[in-house]
């Protein structure tokens, strides 16, 4: 868990976070990698996948007309009320203009991740048997799994390839951990629903010069994730009934939306939503004792009265 408080912000408090040019563009260049496929092989074209940027922009903007702000700054939304006049109503204009500048730039960037996509994989040679599949098993431990993968590729001889597209740059070798436990955790997934060990994970980073990294999974990787994944979340079990859900300071931070209510920024997190559950602590051994006297029983105080709901 990259900062558990920020774990409580968004899935207990369910605080609002404002979307953002990045990742609005990733959702763009998603959609507009997997609809490519409804067309034949042949006309997979790039100049074909750049037409589709803008068509899939103004899908997902009549699904979320608030994205339009995003191209907007503060002083841009001014009205002409606001300004007074004519000089209102001209600056009204200047600002629409900057804002269609800065829309325009934003799909020529998301067109270039597009079009990167091709010096990458050759999709006029793919089948993909599955895009954007919704996974969910269960494990023995009643733990529930699930998760959207991009895209899933099916050999004919049945070997399985879990393919996930990065619109940011490739990470250096030392930072590859995380975008793998991502994808293992889709293969845990798979293997649990299917019974079958995807052959190969597939990292397609359209970021920077563009980059592919793969991983050819075992089982001992996976059974090691479906461990991590038990223990964490007997983490946040615990977490979420005493309320002790800490900040972890990182370079991500600087994108985060809640420094208003993080303590490592001055803030101050809202009332906790949920019950706290007092717990046994953990059980006292005492020093053995000296000979003639009577030797007491490791034993655990009872927990205080419980808290009103509880």
């Amino acid at each position: 868990m990259q900062c558990p408080l920020l774990y409580r912000f968004r899935v207990i408090d369910k605080l609002p976070e404002k979307p953002s040019p990045a990742a609005t563009r990733g959702t763009v260049v998603h959609a507009v990698l997997e609809r490519l496929f409804d067309a034949p092989a042949a006309q997979r074209s790039a100049p074909r996948a750049r037409s589709l940027v803008v068509r899939e922009w103004e899908r997902l903007l009549a699904k979320r007309p608030e994205l339009a702000r995003l191209f907007a700054e503060d002083e841009d939304t001014k009205t002409a009320e606001d300004a007074g006049g004519a000089e209102g109503a001209e600056e009204t204009d200047g600002a629409g203009d900057a804002a269609g500048k800065r829309l325009a730039q934003w799909l020529a960037e998301a067109e270039e991740l597009v079009e990167r996509w091709f010096t990458l994989e050759d999709p006029t040679r793919l089948e993909p048997a599955e895009r954007e599949l919704f996974v969910e098993a269960k494990l023995e431990s009643g733990l529930r799994l699930r998760g959207i993968i991009d895209r899933v590729d099916v050999a004919p001889t049945g070997e399985v390839r879990v393919v996930d597209y990065k619109t940011g740059k490739a990470p250096r070798p030392e930072y590859t951990d995380g975008p793998l436990f991502q994808m293992k955790f889709y293969a845990l997934v798979l293997w649990r629903l299917r019974g079958v060990i995807p052959r190969r994970l597939q990292l397609v980073f359209l970021g920077g010069e563009g980059d592919v990294l793969t991983y050819d999974p075992d089982e001992e990787d996976l059974r090691g994730v479906e461990r991590k994944l038990l223990a964490l979340w007997d983490a946040i079990t615990r977490a979420t009934e005493s309320g002790d859900w800490r900040p972890k300071r990182s370079k991500l931070c600087g994108w985060c939306d809640h420094q208003a209510h993080c303590p490592e920024f001055g803030g101050t997190p809202p009332p906790y939503p949920l019950t706290i559950q007092p717990r046994l602590p953990e059980p006292r051994t005492e020093p053995e004792p000296q000979a003639g006297t009577q030797a007491p029983v490791a034993r655990a105080e009872g927990p205080a009265d419980p808290l009103p709901g509880a």
